[in-house]
């Protein structure tokens, strides 16, 4: 079997280091806030081109803290509109309804996946106070209208670089270029954690302190709480592990390339349309995500043929039951990608005898 997704194969390759930091992090005795986080929020902060970073629990946690701490410094306020991408995992709703800020969501453009920058000026309005783009699948979704927009009407651009660490526009990388950015180091991310954990990103000062508040209990000194905070802290464990593999990262992407170059030359089947490649966005492949009305007849026909594949998303955040008040929306174009995709296996590990075998498959497969 092709698994879609072979975390112990990729993980095997810093075995030795990861052991050794797991030890040192024992015999340390100190387990949390300690050198361990210091070091890896230091490095990751240079990684994206950022001056500050906090590490904290997870990816939701860390787009929630930002419009949390935006709340908590007047900038916003409940009942303040957030554009969101109508294509997107549900986390990055949930961060805006978490703090009764609103969505608005604008549909995606159907090439790239990301947020169609040309429909976002339709959606603003006088409550409008930021825009919450997602570099979906790995790819930037910032450009020059979206700058624009937020420079004329005075919005906070926050990023969702859950997928995209690494990937730049303009020799500007990912976390770097809005107001502030979530990075998620899920297990299966292309830079991922041996648990859950997650980071926020900003070159605004005060912006990071009020999130390192937030996410200590509100307390930047201990039994002194300023604000109602949360529990969200990456642990020592994590980011000592996440450390060992950030220095690898950057070969990481290069195999993802290599990969996704050979699925883009190679597949020829005129029944799939290919991903879309932005000129100079540093698309660094979390996902390589084709489309296909026969979805479900060419997933399971991969199956079948012992290759697994996956479906981000199957069902849009305007469709699902937790958002029974966007039911009645519609957004065409999202609603027919969620038909539609269809992830193949893409890592580091994936050598060119499976390549092989998955194009090949594609390429024969039939209706």
């Amino acid at each position: 079997m092709i698994k879609f997704l072979n975390l112990r194969e990729i993980n095997r390759q810093f075995e030795k280091e990861l052991k050794e930091a797991a030890s040192r992090v024992i015999d340390s005795g100190w387990y949390l806030l300690g050198k361990e986080l210091n070091t890896f929020e230091d490095n990751y902060a240079k990684f994206c081109d950022a001056k500050y970073c906090v590490g904290v629990a997870n990816g939701l946690d860390a787009l929630r803290l930002i419009f949390k701490a935006y709340i908590e410094l007047g900038i916003m306020k409940k009942g303040d509109e957030v554009i969101i991408p109508a294509n997107t995992f549900i986390a990055s709703v949930l961060a805006v309804t978490d703090n009764d800020l609103i969505p608005v969501l604008v549909e995606p453009n159907d090439r790239t996946y990301n947020i169609d920058s040309s429909k976002i000026v339709s959606a603003i309005t006088p409550k409008t106070k930021a825009i919450l783009t997602v570099h979906l699948y790995g790819q930037n979704s910032i450009d020059d209208t979206m700058l624009d927009l937020c420079k004329k009407h005075n919005l906070k651009l926050i990023e969702d670089a859950a997928q995209s660490h690494g990937a730049q526009w303009k020799n500007k990388v990912m976390g770097s270029i809005g107001d502030a950015a979530g990075h998620s180091f899920y297990p299966g991310k292309n830079l991922g954690a041996l648990g859950d954990s997650g980071a926020v990103t900003s070159n605004d000062q005060e912006l990071i302190n009020m999130v390192r508040n937030l996410a200590n209990y509100g307390s930047s000194k201990k039994y002194e709480h300023s604000h109602k905070g949360l529990n969200s802290r990456m642990d020592e464990i994590q980011a000592a592990f996440l450390d060992v593999k950030l220095k690898y990262i950057h070969k990481d992407i290069e195999a993802r390339r290599k990969v996704a170059n050979y699925y883009l030359k190679h597949i020829t089947n005129p029944l799939i349309t290919l991903p879309k490649l932005l000129e100079q966005s540093g698309h660094v492949w979390h996902l390589f995500v084709i489309r296909l009305k026969q979805r479900d007849k060419l997933k399971d026909y991969l199956l079948e043929n012992n290759v697994q594949t996956l479906i981000h998303y199957p069902i849009a955040p305007h469709k699902q039951k937790a958002y029974k008040d966007l039911n009645n929306q519609s957004y065409p174009i999202t609603e027919k990608m969620q038909h539609e995709v269809l992830s193949l296996p893409i890592s580091a590990t994936l050598d060119v005898n499976k390549l092989q075998k998955i194009v090949n498959l594609i390429n024969t497969f039939k209706v």
